[in-house]
């Protein structure tokens, strides 16, 4: 086993693990930040640790290989802070930071504090490494840990407040496994009776519904998903996760559902009389408070993690396996099923067509300010054929649920649920996807929150777009009124971006096209109307009182 500092074989091992990037907030592991530079991982210095870690986020859901952010121990809580938007997202993160020696503990020591309890709640595991003779081994169990099973993040503390064990040298063995690189790690198969039961079960549904969530996109599970729909045919509805999973056009598709939602798929799956969730948490707001549908409604789910199942369905059949593979065998086991449903699926299809006779013309609006809905068309338009739209939460996720239709070959990256992580996770999916179009979306509050990694981006050569809907209005729920003297377009060329101001619907695509072609990271400001509110979550008459 070769010996050098632990600071080496950190570098060694990002290298060993394929990781590109490193996100992180100085001063943390100086020596191992310098020994990165030889082996060609690049260091992405940020100004905050949430930004930091919501880099990493966008990274890792991007690049399908866990992301790697760090800070000191004075900065651990907010790094800890921008992990929750991951821990619900299921997103693989490995958290390192410095933590505590023992000579200064507990003597008032200058920024010291016990924050490793701190990471219980927002991690799958959480480990104190004592000494550099264990990194290595703990280090492994990191990844393994973020790419196993259902993938989320992961923290490891050294000893230190900066990390300074790492620069001990100790005899290394240098093996970084394949398997635990990317994710998913493993594809385990649902039980072969369990396969057999929910095909049989699907077969005899009068009116099933697929709701497909997250789960199903980190399985890589589309082309799965849209084959055994179409073999049996039954209607998709996809969370705002797995968006993008199946195209908008296709005749299955029924939209998202839940709260931030098209209302004809709350519709398609109240009147539906078996709902089939695949990859899906069934959390609230993918079925708008365990509304939709309503519990008792028979189910079947599919799940990676056994944890899962029947949490708020009691299911009929309970798939324990990966997505993809355990699809494969649904699709394998239902042969040449021909399921007769034209009533059906033209019950569906008249709620799609309802819902976009109803929002079309909103869509088509040229007022101004400019509506919402008309934003999110013209950007879902406009999005290049192999775009990644990254979106920030509340009105920016519920315009673009609604109204922003994808096509095959995009990809919908969106948070958890804390606002302003779009902007940074959207850089750090650009430093995923270095050659490929990549476009966030937030409102005027989101951008606020981290507007200062413009300069991150302008330093590391970022290239993305980040589109921003401005109504000065912070997302119109307390009533909020910002600024209107400030204008992003202005504070973007300042501080090495370039910077667009569009105030006329007409002008949204020559102006993205101008972005995307400046070479430079852009911000692209549309001034648009406050007084709108997106329509939220439908439900059945009988549930709201109607």
């Amino acid at each position: 086993m070769p010996r050098m500092t632990g600071s080496r074989f950190f570098a060694e091992a990002m290298r060993g693990y394929g990781v590109t990037h490193l996100f992180y907030v100085n001063s943390i592991a100086g020596q191992a930040m310098q020994e990165m530079e030889k082996v060609g991982v690049r260091r992405v210095v940020t100004h905050g640790e949430k930004a930091a870690a919501y880099m990493a986020d966008g990274y890792a859901r991007a690049s399908r290989r866990p992301g790697v952010c760090l800070c000191q121990d004075i900065g651990t809580t907010n790094l800890a802070a921008g992990m929750r938007d991951a821990h619900m997202a299921c997103s693989p993160i490995i958290a390192i930071t410095g933590g505590q020696n023992d000579q200064p503990r507990y003597r008032h020591a200058y920024q010291n504090a016990e924050d490793f309890k701190a990471w219980d709640t927002v991690t799958k595991a959480n480990y104190s490494v004592d000494s550099v003779e264990r990194f290595p081994d703990l280090l492994r169990q990191a990844f393994r840990d973020a790419t196993s099973g259902s993938p989320g993040p992961v923290h490891l503390e050294l000893r230190g407040n900066a990390g300074q064990m790492l620069e001990r040298e100790a005899d290394f063995d240098l093996v970084f496994e394949e398997r635990f690189k990317h994710f998913p790690a493993f594809r385990p198969e649902a039980e072969p009776s369990t396969v057999k039961a929910a095909v049989a079960a699907l077969a005899q549904a009068a009116k099933p519904v697929i709701v497909a969530g997250g789960g199903a996109v980190a399985s890589g599970a589309g082309a799965e998903l849209i084959k055994l729909a179409e073999l049996l045919q039954i209607p998709v509805a996809t969370s705002l996760h797995a968006k993008a999973l199946v195209p908008d056009d296709h005749p299955l598709a029924v939209g998202v559902p839940g709260s931030y939602s098209r209302w004809c798929a709350n519709q398609a799956i109240a009147a539906a009389d078996l709902v089939f969730f695949i990859g899906s948490h069934t959390g609230g707001q993918v079925t708008n408070g365990w509304q939709i549908p309503k519990i008792g409604t028979p189910a079947i789910q599919l799940d990676i993690d056994p944890r899962e199942l029947g949490r708020n369905y009691p299911n009929l059949v309970s798939l324990c396996g990966d997505a993809k593979v355990t699809l494969q065998a649904l699709i394998a086991a239902a042969g040449n099923a021909q399921p007769r449903r034209a009533e059906w699926l033209e019950q569906v299809r008249g709620y799609v067509a309802d819902y976009w006779a109803e929002s079309d013309p909103l869509c088509g609006s040229d007022a101004v300010p400019m509506r919402p809905e008309r934003i999110a068309r013209e950007l879902g338009e406009w999005l290049p054929a192999d775009a990644t739209l990254v979106c920030d939460t509340f009105h920016a996720a519920i315009w673009t649920a609604q109204m922003s239709r994808l096509r095959a070959g995009q990809q919908y990256l969106r948070c958890g649920g804390s606002l302003g992580w779009a902007f940074p996770a959207t850089l750090g999916a650009k430093a995923a996807l270095p050659d490929k179009p990549v476009i966030g979306f937030c409102g005027d509050a989101g951008f606020y929150y981290h507007m200062a990694e413009m300069e991150t981006a302008a330093r590391l050569r970022l290239n993305a777009v980040m589109v921003v809907n401005n109504n000065y209005s912070g997302g119109v729920i307390e009533n909020a009124r910002f600024e209107k003297a400030v204008n992003f377009a202005k504070v973007a060329d300042s501080m090495g971006c370039v910077g667009f101001r569009v105030e006329k619907p007409a002008e949204i695509k020559a102006t993205l096209d101008k972005a995307l072609a400046a070479g430079r990271p852009a911000v692209v400001e549309l001034i648009s109307d406050a007084a709108i509110r997106a329509k939220r979550g439908w439900v059945p008459p009988a549930i709201s009182g109607e």
